[in-house]
């Protein structure tokens, strides 16, 4: 008696499954993305003691899940799909009714196309988020006469044409940098073992701001009316919603908010 006493007032049923909607967060991809994530999904909520939170699960399998980008870019050949329809099959079975990804690289076709048809194969009944296509969402309706969208990402993910090919959709143009100027400002700033936020992201580097900040200002410089930060990395070293006048949009915030409006969006700030 006792124990299903205790049961009632954790909101937990016999098998673990939580009675109120429950947020998945594939984590690990990189890990601090992922708490970075969930910290985000906290901010967003309204809440005024700790029981008025949302309930939320992070896994983070670092190890289990190969690099994106090396895999986009033909480095080794195990699809992170593969394990990271894994994590989200554990996240359903803890009762998770909502998932997202915290790495845009995930969300390349290559990538994304094989989570979806796996679920799809196993009769899931997952919410899965598109990122790329929140934030596409995001900007149409915060900024509606804005078309033209500076994209900062890794090599991976610029050269899968995920953003220009969801962007499109709303009439949004994507303003890339040049690729040799992204790897230098923004794949190195993620990826570089000496000053890279993967190697260190508590705190970030100098060197990896400055170099976010700096390719914020060349995106501004050509012709971008937004920017947005399209690496889960990248809002770690400048967490600031503007650089010069120009919005910047962190996608791991627009996440956060997908998410919550999707289980209870009742709770979401304003």
């Amino acid at each position: 008696m006792r124990r299903d006493r205790r049961q009632d007032v954790l909101g937990v049923r016999v098998l673990g499954v939580t009675a109120e909607p429950l947020i998945g967060i594939v984590g690990g991809l990189g890990p601090y993305a992922g708490l970075d994530l969930a910290r985000k999904i906290c901010d967003e909520t309204v809440a005024h003691r700790d029981q008025d939170h949302l309930p939320w699960a992070l896994l983070s399998y670092p190890r289990m899940v190969p690099d994106r980008t090396s895999f986009l870019l033909g480095e080794h050949e195990l699809n992170p799909a593969l394990p990271i329809l894994e994590v989200i099959g554990e996240l359903e079975r803890l009762g998770c009714r909502a998932v997202g990804v915290a790495c845009h690289t995930a969300h390349a076709p290559a990538i994304w196309n094989v989570i979806t048809a796996g679920l799809a194969q196993r009769g899931s009944g997952i919410t899965l988020l598109h990122m790329v296509e929140e934030v596409a969402a995001f900007i149409s309706q915060a900024w509606p006469a804005f078309s033209k969208v500076g994209v900062l990402t890794t090599i991976g993910t610029q050269r899968s044409g995920v953003y220009p090919g969801v962007f499109a959709a709303r009439g949004l143009e994507v303003v890339a940098l040049d690729e040799a100027v992204q790897r230098e400002l923004i794949h190195a700033s993620v990826y570089d073992p000496d000053f890279g936020i993967k190697a260190h992201a508590g705190p970030v580097s100098a060197r990896a701001r400055h170099n976010v900040q700096l390719a914020v200002e060349r995106a501004r410089a050509a012709g971008a009316q937004v920017v947005v930060l399209a690496c889960t990395e990248l809002p770690l070293a400048l967490p600031e919603a503007a650089v010069g006048g120009t919005p910047v949009v962190d996608a791991t915030r627009v996440l956060a908010r997908a998410l919550i409006r999707s289980v209870a969006p009742e709770r979401l700030r304003s």
